[in-house]
Order: structure tokens, then sequence, then C-alpha cells
């Protein structure tokens, strides 16, 4: 692997079909499935996306999905760390970091942390980032949540906002195949809303 392509970025949710200001720090070729399996789930309320559910990491209400990868152009993990944050409108320290060559483990999630840092040393990348951003349908909704309330949310989102989340939840990739998501494509109106929009 050439030098300058050491660093990973590791995405699943709309960094994979709008890298925006992110794409000049990258290869621009996405490698789907490629990264490690963790567990997410739509359970982040997304004011970015105009309030509809986001898939974040949870490791409570996710399951594990595959992970897609792009490589990095910068030789530091910091200049890395902050090409994320500034593609996340985010902080720097709500994006997680491993790096093989100076030990650095950032993560808010010790078992993300360890299996990005196992998956480095097997894919022979020595550093990767990855957004490290979890669910806040919590204290959002007053309400933990389960995907009956998640479906609730959604069913309350009008206009623009109903519009992202349809665009976001259904343009998000195939292995993305969480509880949550699953349960709407079998729910009529949402699969109507999606037609409407021509995603399906």
């Amino acid at each position: 692997m050439p030098g300058h392509t050491k660093i990973a970025i590791i995405g699943w949710g709309s960094l994979i079909w709008d890298l925006d200001v992110l794409a000049p720090q990258t290869d621009l070729n996405w490698r789907m499935n490629a990264g490690p399996r963790l567990a997410m789930e739509f359970t982040r309320v997304s004011p970015k996306r105009k309030f509809g559910l986001a898939v974040c990491l949870d490791d409570i209400s996710g399951v594990e999905c595959p992970t897609h990868v792009i490589a990095s152009t910068r030789d530091d993990i910091a200049d890395a760390v902050r090409d994320l944050a500034i593609r996340e409108r985010t902080d720097p320290q709500n994006i997680g970091a491993v790096c093989r060559n100076t030990g650095l483990s950032n993560s808010t999630r010790d078992q993300v942390a360890r299996a990005v840092d196992d998956w480095c040393v097997q894919s022979g990348f020595s550093g990767a980032v990855w957004t490290d951003i979890g669910p806040n349908f919590h204290e959002s909704n007053g309400e933990a949540f389960t995907v009956e309330r998640g479906i609730a949310y959604l069913q309350t989102l009008r206009e623009e906002s109903l519009d992202e989340a349809v665009r976001y939840i259904e343009n998000a990739p195939h292995g993305t195949d969480t509880p949550l998501r699953r349960a709407l494509s079998r729910e009529p109106w949402w699969v109507q809303e999606a037609m409407r929009l021509q995603l399906r």
C-alpha cells in the first residue's frame, strides 16, 4: 500500500455518498464492506439532517453491520482527525482514532477502538479515524429508543425533514441492515414516501 494511504477513514452513513469537504483529502475510492463490523442503529436525531434519524455507533440498540473504508491522503493521524471533524461539523474530540505507530487510541467505546485496532493489523493500515458520536434519541425524545418509538418519531416529521429522513435511511449502504431499517421496509407509509422520492 502506498505510503500516503496508510490512514483509513471508516464510514457507514452519509459520508459514503457525500464526502463534502473531505473529498480532497481522500483517494476517492471507497472499499465497500472492507472495514470492521461495528454495532450501529439509526438512533441519532441529527440537526444537520433536518432532525431525521442518522445511523451511529450504538452498542445497546445496534446490531453489527459492515463498515466501509476510504484512504486518507494524510500521513499524520492528527491531520486525518481534523479533516473528518471539519466534514462532520464537530469537535475533533468526537472523532475516534487509533494509530499503531504512536499507540494512540481515542474513542468513547473501548470495544470499538479494539475492533478498529485489530482491523488495522489485519488490513495493513497504520491507523484509522471514524465518527465517534453516539445515540441521542433518549435525550431528544425523553424515552429510550425502541424500533416502535423510532417509527413513531419519523411519523412526526413533515415536509423537508421527512424527505431528508427518508433519503438518508434509504441511501445508507445496503449492509446497514438494522432493526429499524428492516421494520421500515415493511411499513406501507414509509415505502410510499420512498417511492415518492424515487428512492426504490
